[in-house]
């Protein structure tokens, strides 16, 4: 399948729905100076096409109670117990991301705690599992980019 050709009502429509998942196609249309059918139709061909996956919601942990972030490099004993080792990981609930990598790490994986405490009882979870030689840490602390827009730009720029 070819990369789907988008245009700039279609870049206009992903900038808005980017900064709010919520917005009504109604709004988008009178900022556009186009139809809400139009919208929708453009919105539901992304769908298919996959450039847009669902929406998300975005929560700010920090007053849940959740600030603590640490990103944890996990070494296996051996790569053949990587799908083993990740099944285990998604039954944590506070690794809120894991990625197979290449490098020093099999597994990269983003925690989030309460605070160090919590941190370090998630750590020695993740070192209890069985396959997993021994980890590695490091707290992050400040999240200074997280700017999906830029790259989508960036995207834009280069079609």
């Amino acid at each position: 399948m070819g990369k789907f050709k988008l245009d700039e009502i279609d870049h206009q429509i992903l900038d808005m729905l980017i900064d709010n998942t919520r917005i009504p196609f109604t709004d988008i249309a009178k900022k556009l100076l186009i139809s809400a059918g139009t919208v929708h139709v453009r919105v539901k061909k992304m769908e298919e096409a996959g450039i847009i996956k669902g929406s998300s919601l975005t929560l700010d942990y920090k007053k849940l109670g959740y600030s603590f972030i640490a990103y944890v490099g996990v070494f296996l004993q051996n790569t053949s117990q990587t799908k083993f080792v990740l099944e285990r990981i998604t039954q944590i609930p506070y690794v809120t991301v894991a990625h197979i990598t290449t490098g020093k790490f099999n597994i990269f994986c983003k925690i989030r705690a309460q605070d160090t405490m919590h941190a370090k009882d998630i750590i020695f979870m993740l070192d209890d599992i069985e396959g997993v030689y021994r980890t590695e840490t490091m707290i992050s602390l400040e999240e200074s980019i997280n700017d999906k827009k830029r790259l989508m730009h960036t995207i834009f720029n280069e079609l």
